[in-house]
């Protein structure tokens, strides 16, 4: 039993280096944090470790956070060097998505485990169905908006990427390609946003789940410090090549590989429900 265990637990391990890995791809070729990526793959190795079911999705969910935090460092500086940036959009969208993202944290500190997942699936969804369908003719407008609908879109970038447990990016994408933000332009400029969301919810999901009773050993709150150890090295070892192949693939290819990966995604939680 000793050497099953054993064997078991490596391969879980494993499992979370390939995901930490893919992270980091993901998050230089989208301008995504990973949280698509990591928050499944922990949902599946803490189900197998038996943690509660009240526990287990905030914990998936704060432990994305935390490894969101240097890879969206590492992201965003190698699309900065680049010259890809946006940092005007980046400067509007600071304040409220920070916000944003404590509204999330709040929500999430007395929401059921059905709320997370929902959330998940609904968002993931949507971006996945605006991408594959590759219309330009689907815009709210020709440039950004002004300042009130851009904090709107911060605070709304904030409040879903902490209950999703992804950097933001994703979202952001999504809203700067709707105005006709240049889709590599809009990648880079996304990789910043995961900063402003990724460092204040991973310490409210530390505070949040702080002595609660069930959570798993070596977790600093909903932040599973195993996780995080096992995830993050190979994310920031593998965010420069994805970095590089965003400004290597033609837009409509980026478009449909990520389309197809949240479908994916959004059907294994649909799944749970």
């Amino acid at each position: 039993m000793g050497a099953f265990a054993l064997s078991h637990t490596a391969w879980l391990a494993a499992a979370l280096a390939a995901a930490g890995a893919c992270t980091g791809i993901l998050a230089g070729l989208f301008g995504v944090g990973g949280g698509t990526v990591i928050v499944p793959v922990l949902y599946e190795v803490f189900l197998l470790y038996g943690v509660p079911d009240d526990v287990i999705m905030p914990l998936c969910v704060g432990t994305s956070l935390a490894v969101i935090v240097p890879t969206s460092i590492s992201s965003f500086l190698g699309h900065y060097r680049k010259g890809a940036v946006d940092i005007g959009v980046l400067k509007t969208w600071a304040l409220p998505i920070v916000v944003g993202a404590l509204i999330g944290i709040a929500a999430a500190s007395v929401a059921k485990p059905v709320v997370f997942k929902s959330v998940f699936i609904v968002v993931c969804l949507f971006l996945a169905i605006r991408l594959l369908a590759g219309k330009d003719t689907w815009r709210l407008g020709d440039g950004l908006p002004g300042f009130a609908a851009m904090t709107g879109y911060g605070l709304g970038i904030g409040s879903s990427a902490a209950l999703m447990g992804i950097g933001g990016g994703l979202v952001a994408n999504v809203v700067l390609s709707l105005y006709r933000f240049p889709i590599h332009a809009a990648i880079a400029t996304a990789s910043g946003v995961g900063l402003f969301v990724s460092i204040p919810s991973t310490l409210g999901y530390v505070v949040a789940g702080w002595n609660h009773p069930d959570l798993p050993p070596l977790s600093l709150g909903f932040v599973s410090v195993i996780g995080f150890a096992l995830l993050t090295p190979l994310s920031l070892v593998t965010v420069r090549y994805g970095v590089a192949l965003a400004h290597q693939m033609p837009k409509r290819q980026m478009e449909i590989a990520l389309s197809l990966y949240l479908i994916l995604i959004s059907l294994r939680f649909v799944a749970t429900l």
